[in-house]
């Protein structure tokens, strides 16, 4: 089968989302089937509106050669538009490969009204979805005038493949000294950073080491707020800001950390959870994301209230005063991740619903006949 994927940039940026892309492409590419990357250079989603006027993009993306176009949905801004046209010149389906909505996370109260109204229009122009949770699927679902064909798809556990026994979690876990807490996202607005500063500032100073590992320059203003943050609330000699890690580095920070706290106000799934599970890490996540879907909140992690830095506070001190609490709940978070599925698992859900959604295409039916 011949698929396109339409992205912003190229597929090696450090997000989750583009990790999943990444897997995809690579599954279907060992699998027999061409798929041709189809850039689009980054913009703020104003000026990428402008994309939707475009005689270039629109008769670049005509002319595919392809059975089915894919659509990373980061793309909306630039073609809630352009789809709308694009779909009666052409005989393939369009399928979005769903995220995280934009809408969802934007900050801005003043622009959600019309972000929200941008997003909705481009999800009922495709024709089918890949989603990366069920919780992202529902949201979708409701935004639509009718149903349409998808599949879920959780993102896989076995991007690390970590080998770590048990008695290395138990020790671990049972090291004296600070709590060891492991931030792991892009430092941006929507994944709430701020909040485990403020939530370690209740604490006693030497309860708790907080390491950011994310880049700093995808939203520097707010970057530089968590430092001033930080110097203000005199925890900057109780924290490190890590920067983008990548291979043995990350898996190295991962795997000498204690917990993975990351109180995003909204997130589509957050492999990050999964990722740090495979080290044994216990889950903090806010109750507003996709994770809460694999955090069995006392088990293997916690689910708080969308900006409660008191209750994040409270966990944090209670795992670093009960030693044994933490080594159960690492054991248990390891146990989750060993039962979830791997990513070429996953990305085979994608292909069979893609091959099958593809074959059973009335646009595509329409075509061959002619």
């Amino acid at each position: 089968m011949r698929i396109g994927l339409v992205i912003y940039g190229d597929l090696k940026q450090a997000s989750g989302g583009y990790l999943y892309d990444r897997h995809l492409v690579d599954l279907l590419r060992r699998r027999g089937h061409q798929v041709q990357i189809i850039s689009m250079p980054w913009r703020r989603p104003f000026f990428a509106m402008f994309d939707n006027f475009s005689k270039n993009l629109f008769n670049k993306l005509k002319s595919l050669k392809v059975d089915l176009l894919l659509q990373d949905e980061l793309n909306h801004p630039s073609l809630f538009l352009l789809n709308q046209r694009l779909k009666h010149q052409i005989s393939h389906p369009l399928v979005s490969i769903v995220h995280m909505l934009r809408s969802r996370a934007h900050s801005e109260q003043s622009f959600h009204w019309l972000a929200q109204r941008i997003e909705s229009q481009y999800l009922n122009a495709v024709s089918g979805f890949v989603f990366n949770s069920q919780e992202t699927g529902r949201i979708v679902n409701s935004m639509l005038a009718r149903s349409k064909p998808s599949v879920v798809a959780l993102p896989g556990g076995n991007h690390f493949s970590p080998k770590i026994s048990d008695q290395e979690i138990r020790s671990r876990a049972r090291q004296p000294g600070p709590l060891r807490v492991l931030f792991l996202g892009n430092l941006t607005r929507n994944k709430s950073a701020h909040l485990l500063i403020e939530a370690a500032a209740e604490l006693e100073r030497e309860s708790v080491f907080l390491t950011f590992a994310g880049r700093l320059d995808v939203e520097p203003d707010y970057a530089e707020y968590l430092v001033r943050l930080a110097a203000g609330l005199g925890m900057k000699d109780w924290l490190y800001f890590a920067g983008h890690l990548e291979g043995k580095m990350l898996e190295a920070t991962i795997r000498t950390s204690q917990v993975l706290a990351v109180p995003s106000a909204y997130e589509g799934f957050g492999i990050a959870y999964l990722e740090g599970m495979g080290f044994g890490l216990p889950a903090i996540a806010t109750r507003g994301v996709g994770a809460k879907e694999i955090i069995q909140p006392g088990r293997n992690g916690f689910l708080i209230p969308v900006g409660d830095a008191n209750r994040l506070a409270k966990i944090l001190n209670k795992l670093h005063s009960d030693r044994r609490l933490l080594a159960r709940m690492s054991l248990a978070s390891r146990r989750s991740f060993l039962k979830f599925p791997t990513w070429d698992q996953s990305m085979r859900r994608v292909e069979s619903f893609l091959t099958s959604y593809n074959d059973s295409s009335p646009q595509l039916r329409k075509s061959r006949r002619k």
